[in-house]
């Protein structure tokens, strides 16, 4: 794994989620928020001897009461229990969406001998509804007759929307601590350090001090390396969660490390199952003049979509990505830059240089190099391309 990219070979399980680490119980339940029967409302509860926590959210301007509500539960950096729920964002819906995030908070409180502002509220789902309280309630009321440590795959299922899959990661340290988490996400990957619901837990023994800069720092490198379509929500929460249950305080850079990994699985889990994708797209700045240029041009490429719509009809058009290079901010001589898709230079100092019928992207997996030879600083950013799957996707929303 390198600092700065998403990418990398991951030591990580995939089929352990949130109760990986010890001293979490999890259940996943049908409320009735959702239409279709599916699991809709997720509890995860913190059973440690310590409860410290954090977390980073969206920044978008107009944001979700959840939001709201989680910001304000996690100032003094504690939390026993998380409730999540899907189907219904619970976004602009005024005084009384802010007052149903608040009154979630405190029915899970009476339940689990917690008070309201110990619990954290997320919600994911169409904008401008109004959660079905009396559904929720007696939802909640199962959730606790079901939690267990073997919760955490119906909770992770619990939180999905478009989704064709659920999103799970473990690490586990030889030390004798574990993260683990689950994440959900297709669409609106756009950064803003959180860009999706993601629950991170860990039974090592950290304070929210130390927890804080960790994710932040995680996060960075992770969730806010995703551009899938350059749309950021009103929900977006990214938690962590550590109940001190393993009896280990962990080195601070190998908790770090550890964190890093599931967070980079889960990211790219999100982007695997980008909506209507059929190429995943790994977009790689090498030899920038800094870390911010290489973010900057990466980023750039995935938010075009004429270089989308080109993957997604297997053309290497590296014309569209120089355009996109040109509209940055970044050091570089166009006479100088390299463009090579999954192996193969089509672009060698300002000039053409192999033909696209060189480059097969029938591959889900494509990696594009941009050198600008200008530095030594190095970025990766993921994306996805652009299909009708997509537009269908998004156009039947709401119907």
């Amino acid at each position: 794994m390198t600092a700065g990219t998403v990418g990398g070979d991951l030591d990580v399980e995939l089929t352990a989620g949130v109760t990986a680490a010890a001293g979490f119980a999890a259940a996943g339940v049908a409320a009735g928020i959702r239409s279709d029967g599916r699991e809709d409302l997720a509890l995860v509860v913190n059973r440690g001897p310590e409860y410290q926590a954090a977390g980073v959210f969206t920044t978008n301007r107009v944001f979700a009461a959840p939001v709201d509500w989680s910001r304000r539960a996690l100032r003094d950096g504690r939390l026993k229990a998380v409730v999540l729920n899907s189907g219904c964002a619970n976004a602009c819906t005024g005084r009384r969406g802010r007052d149903d995030a608040a009154q979630t908070a405190a029915w899970a409180g009476e339940r689990l001998a917690a008070t309201a502002d110990q619990v954290a509220v997320c919600s994911t789902g169409l904008i401008g509804s109004n959660l079905p309280m009396e559904r929720l309630r007696q939802g909640l009321d199962q959730a606790v007759a079901e939690l267990s440590e073997d919760g955490g795959p119906a909770a992770a299922r619990a939180i999905l929307t478009t989704d064709t899959r659920t999103k799970q990661a473990a690490w586990r340290s030889p030390a004798g601590w574990t993260v683990g988490g689950m994440a959900k996400g297709a669409g609106m990957l756009a950064p803003g350090l959180a860009t999706m619901l993601v629950l991170l837990t860990t039974d090592a023994v950290c304070d929210s001090t130390e927890l804080e800069p960790a994710l932040w720092s995680a996060a960075a490198v992770s969730f806010d390396r995703l551009d899938s379509d350059g749309c950021m929500s009103t929900n977006d929460a990214v938690l962590l969660l550590a109940s001190g249950a393993c009896g280990i305080v962990p080195g601070r850079d190998e908790f770090e490390r550890g964190l890093t990994a599931v967070c980079l699985s889960l990211a790219r889990q999100l982007i695997a199952d980008a909506e209507g994708a059929e190429h995943d797209i790994a977009i790689t700045v090498s030899r920038a003049a800094s870390q911010e240029d290489a973010v900057e041009v990466a980023r750039a490429v995935a938010r075009s979509n004429l270089f989308k719509c080109a993957v997604a009809g297997r053309d290497p058009n590296w014309g569209r990505i120089m355009a996109a290079v040109g509209t940055t901010r970044a050091a570089f001589d166009p006479d100088d830059i390299d463009v090579s898709f999954n192996g193969v230079t089509v672009f060698r100092q300002g000039a053409p240089d192999a033909p696209r019928e060189a480059v097969d992207l029938g591959p889900r997996q494509v990696e594009l190099v941009i050198n600008l030879r200008a530095g030594d600083e190095e970025a990766t950013v993921w994306t996805n391309d652009l299909t009708h799957g997509y537009v269908s996707e998004n156009a039947d929303y709401s119907s």
